[in-house]
């Protein structure tokens, strides 16, 4: 196994990140529950404050119409779900919700768009959108699909601080997910960020039908990267009527533990953060996910077209587990 819990680097220490195979990531999973967690919340400690946690607000800025086909998602034009194509939001309606926000406590403002990938007459709006948010005192983030040779460097230079750009699953896992676009072309993107020097926020979705054994395999695909994703979103699967996956079969909320768990382990440095799903999720089971090593999450009643729970509702629940916004 590449870092030991005896070997992992204290706060701020550089070091060179351990690449990790499968089988190491398979040989966590097999921990036992409680041993996994434990392991996993003294690395979190190692690395982070364990009593705070960073807040992400995502706002789609364009929704609906998309003409990729993955199965999880209520945006494609492939599905009757219910979710029309509607343009790009106007600049003043973005800096609002900001604004709205920052005042919640959020740090950092997403911006979410369903293209295949931005043409250039689609980018230059979203430019302004991010350099209005920018100049809010927010970090920013965005996801506008696959990226052509040059938009990377035009949006570090409006001031983007995170570019999106999930794995979704493990390579061999992903075809029967989404045949409109490649691997190869999700990596391609998350190079062009990287060369850009913009802060790279990848992760991927359980619970649409793969075994463990996959979800070790994105995990291990996530900490090889080089350097590993600064931010790494876990997403629960929220099956949509409509969709391919609307009757994916539940998973048992131990094993969205385990991959908290695991993706702490293998990405100490790494914020991990409790994405979509978490409407659905007990109370309980996200205070496991928080001291399994999660310390982000996305705050506000929507991400892009599904449901979140309400900001009131996450201050409380914070309040209960004595935990405190990032400032």
């Amino acid at each position: 196994m590449p870092q030991s819990l005896s070997t992992a680097s204290p706060r701020g220490a550089a070091a060179a990140a351990p690449r990790w195979t499968r089988a190491d990531v398979e040989a966590l999973y097999e921990l036992p529950f409680h041993e996994l967690i434990h392991r996993a919340h003294e690395v979190h400690r190692a690395n982070f404050d364990p009593g705070t946690v960073q807040l992400s607000t995502l706002l789609s800025v364009k929704t609906g119409g998309c003409p990729e086909d993955c199965g999880y998602c209520p945006q494609s034009v492939r599905y009757d779900t219910g979710v029309g194509n509607q343009k790009l939001l106007p600049l003043e309606e973005v800096v609002a919700a900001a604004a709205a926000a920052k005042a919640n406590g959020a740090t950092r403002f997403c911006m979410g768009a369903a293209w295949r990938g931005p043409k250039q007459k689609d980018l230059e709006p979203v430019l302004e959108m991010i350099r209005a948010v920018k100049a809010m005192g927010l970090e920013t983030c965005a996801t506008l699909g696959l990226l052509r040779d040059g938009q990377a460097e035009q949006l570090r230079e409006a001031g983007l601080d995170y570019y999106n750009h999930n794995l979704d699953t493990a390579p061999e896992f992903y075809g029967e997910i989404i045949s409109t676009r490649q691997y190869e072309d999700r990596l391609d993107t998350l190079e062009k960020v990287r060369r850009a020097g913009l802060h790279v926020c990848c992760g991927g979705i359980i619970g649409m039908g793969e075994s463990r054994s996959q979800r070790a395999g994105l995990i291990a695909q996530l900490a090889s990267l080089d350097p590993p994703p600064e931010s790494v979103p876990i997403n629960h699967l929220v099956p949509v009527p409509g969709t391919p996956l609307a009757d994916a079969p539940p998973l048992d909320w131990t094993e969205f533990v385990r991959t908290i768990a695991v993706a702490r382990i293998t990405m100490p440095k790494s914020y991990v953060r409790l994405s979509a799903g978490r409407q659905q999720m007990h109370e309980a089971v996200q205070a496991f996910c928080f001291y399994a090593g999660a310390n982000s999450i996305f705050y506000g009643d929507k991400l892009l077209t599904t449901g979140n729970p309400e900001a009131a509702a996450d201050r409380a629940l914070l309040a209960k587990l004595d935990l405190s916004p990032l400032g």
